[in-house]
């Protein structure tokens, strides 16, 4: 193949939104130039904040965007749901540095995703190379693509890339008329402890469904206030600006749910939903009142019935939670690919992910056999 040239850019904001869309396709709205822009003009992406932009861009003949990545350069760990402190611990005690490393990912957002973009599949393996060439280049200990989308997997292996497996729980929609119709799958036992949790939840609640023009700044202001109390609690730090939910609801707001549950008018909980082609991504929760199950109505059920409403084939509803089992969502493997050049190092890393891949793959076999449907 002749060698092709990949350059990086200033951010993606930098870039034209309908060339990178139109490497990007319209299926999921985390890889679309209006959702990773906003992360950067927010300033939830930044050198600032770790995530310093570097999108791998490919251009052709005449000059326009042929294939892209979304990339940074990565001063922590944060943020990026697939965990690799033990590595940077080994590393740095080694008397290496792990930072900064190269990072392809949708910054805070666990949704799998295609990862290497472009209006033609023969370029993918030239973005791979091109972040290789980065990493080499510029000294880096490593390169690292999360949550890839299941068929890009073998492209990274085929490069030599180290692959990662772990699990998340997604509801699958079997062509359900209704929520009643998606309980008549279940066993009768999980049936009736849902009924009970939705009734215990929604007592004194209503739940309104916010999407485009409906949305407004007073229904942000709220959610601000939900989404700050869950990452104060969780992990010290909300990753996401309030400028961020501004912008969402200004430029994406077709491809904004957001549910608010309200007492006598007011809102006390709210989760954030994004709208893709087959699938709702849930996303944020949060409340100001402790409800029993609200947590459960807003993220699984409402969610449920709103994919449902819509003809979605899943909704996927963020990382980790064996609590969604019980509330049918199912396991499924997620992956990521890593790069490190260091061949001891390797080494290491590459036997963790054997044993690591082989007790996930036990892990989601057993919890599938556990799952709340009929077995009949």
């Amino acid at each position: 193949m002749t060698d092709i040239a990949v350059r990086i850019a200033d951010g993606i904001g930098s870039l034209p939104a309908a060339e990178w869309d139109a490497c990007a396709g319209a299926d999921n709205p985390f890889v679309s130039h209006a959702f990773l822009s906003i992360l950067e003009e927010s300033g939830s992406v930044s050198p600032r904040t770790g995530w310093q932009p570097v999108p791998l861009v490919i251009e052709d003949a005449d000059g326009r965007i042929a294939a892209v990545a979304p990339a940074y350069a990565k001063s922590h760990s944060q943020g990026e749901y697939v965990f690799d402190h033990g590595w940077a611990n080994a590393w740095e005690q080694a008397g290496g540095s792990y930072y900064p490393k190269l990072q392809i990912a949708v910054p805070f957002t666990p949704v799998p995703g295609p990862r290497l973009l472009a209006r033609a599949p023969a370029l993918l393996p030239a973005l791979i190379g091109g972040a290789e060439a980065l990493v080499h280049q510029h000294d880096l200990s490593s390169a690292h693509a999360t949550f890839i989308a299941p068929d890009q997997v073998a492209l990274f292996e085929a490069a030599g890339w180290l692959i990662r497996s772990d699990r998340q729980f997604h509801w699958t929609n079997e062509g359900y008329r209704d929520f009643e119709d998606f309980l008549g799958a279940l066993a009768s036992r999980k049936r009736k402890a849902i009924r009970k949790e939705r009734a215990a939840a929604l007592d004194g609640i209503e739940v309104r469904h916010l999407t485009g023009s409906a949305l407004t700044e007073a229904d942000w202001d709220a959610f601000w206030r939900f989404y700050q109390d869950t990452g104060s609690r969780k992990w010290g730090r909300p990753y996401l600006t309030r400028a961020f939910f501004s912008l969402l609801g200004e430029r994406m707001a077709d491809k904004v749910l957001l549910m608010l549950a309200c007492r006598d008018g007011r809102p006390i909980a709210g989760a954030l939903n994004l709208i893709g082609a087959n699938a709702l991504y849930g996303r944020y929760w949060g409340a100001v009142e402790d409800v029993p199950f609200l947590h459960f109505e807003l993220c699984y059920y409402q969610a449920i019935d709103a994919a449902i409403a819509r003809g979605l084939k899943s909704v996927e509803a963020g990382a980790q939670g064996e609590h969604k089992l019980a509330r049918g969502y199912r396991p499924v493997t997620t992956w990521s690919a890593h790069f490190i050049p260091n061949p001891s190092f390797r080494r290491a890393v590459a036997e963790f992910l054997a044993a690591e891949r082989a007790a996930v793959a036990e892990d989601i076999a057993v919890l599938d056999e556990l799952g709340p449907y009929r077995k009949d």
